[in-house]
């Protein structure tokens, strides 16, 4: 046998494996109203029976349709990446990131959670104007592949007892998916969750174990500006834990003008355990002071700036 027979059959067999993410095809089912600045979005599709959620903050991408109004129709098979790479501006599929709030394989439906504000871009203008049968694409974890795909974040150090979530809006599904997980755990840990939202009446019922206590900061309400609440819970709101390291010198950070801060827990082991997501600079304010100020153990923290203020990143 060839040396060249012998790549081509290997590169066949790479290839014949299933991917751990795979592009699908999704129609929206029906929309449901969860409060003013927050709407539920139910999609079906054969291909919704071939997806897979591993964490309660689970992501995805969106393919929106493009500026000419045309619905995504990126390639099924093949590299797809490039295909959207190489269409023009006009015909390009915007793409954003979301949370898979509900997956229901057996039924061929999909959850998924939308902020609304309006029509300030591709993800939000859909949102807006949605109607039932409208199709998008979706690059989701694939059933078919048996390893971890990763894409999620909540990973618990073995041995926690105290839970922190802080969060925006845009990390109210993940925080609602990993309040459900804890609470159905037969022994869980003490959690405190602080949520921002835009007003009052986005305060809605979350499902929770007994030991949890959620804490809803609206913006409205409080004379708030975006991420102050957050910021407000983290300095003054949360209760800490006790033990901590030496605070060390000044971290090096992430330039948020051009990525975002992202930092996932490392510590095998730990009775605290805190997760932080929700817009960079208030979540890099939060960083700074758990780490350079508390002294917190870096190891026990994740810390996701989902999003930036002013900017729209993919």
């Amino acid at each position: 046998m060839s040396v060249a027979t012998t790549l081509v059959q290997s590169l066949r067999k790479r290839l014949s494996k299933p991917a751990g993410y795979q592009l699908f095809d999704i129609r929206l089912k029906y929309s449901i109203a969860l409060s003013p600045s927050l709407k539920r979005f139910v999609f079906s599709g054969s291909d919704v029976g071939l997806m897979r959620t591993l964490g309660p903050d689970q992501r995805v991408k969106l393919f929106f349709p493009s500026a000419n109004g045309t619905p995504p129709n990126l390639p099924r098979h093949g590299d797809w990446q490039a295909a959207r790479r190489q269409a023009s501006a006009q015909c390009a599929a915007p793409m954003r990131t979301y949370t898979i709030r509900n997956l229901r394989p057996e039924t061929c439906e999909l959850d998924i959670d939308f902020v609304l504000h309006g029509e300030t871009g591709p993800a939000s203008r859909w949102a807006t104007h949605a109607t039932p049968g409208d199709r998008l694409q979706i690059v989701a974890p694939n059933g078919a592949y048996a390893a971890d795909p990763g894409g999620y974040e909540w990973q618990p150090p073995e041995g926690v007892r105290q839970v922190l979530l802080i969060g925006d809006e845009t990390a109210l599904p993940a925080i609602a998916g990993i309040l459900e997980q804890l609470a159905l755990n037969p022994d869980p840990p003490k959690v405190q969750a602080f949520i921002e939202v835009p007003q009052e009446s986005d305060c809605q019922p979350l499902l929770c174990g007994p030991k949890a206590k959620i804490h809803w900061l609206p913006r409205a309400s409080l004379g708030k500006q975006h991420g102050d609440g957050m910021t407000l819970a983290a300095r003054e709101l949360a209760s800490l834990p006790l033990i901590r390291t030496k605070p060390g010198g000044e971290l090096e950070e992430p330039d948020l003008t051009t990525q975002l801060l992202w930092e996932r827990a490392s510590a095998k082991q730990s009775e605290f355990y805190a997760w932080v997501a929700g817009e960079s600079a208030a979540v890099m304010t939060i960083r700074r002071f758990f780490i350079n100020e508390c002294g917190l153990d870096r190891k026990s923290l994740t810390l996701m700036g989902y999003w930036k203020l002013g900017r729209s990143l993919e």
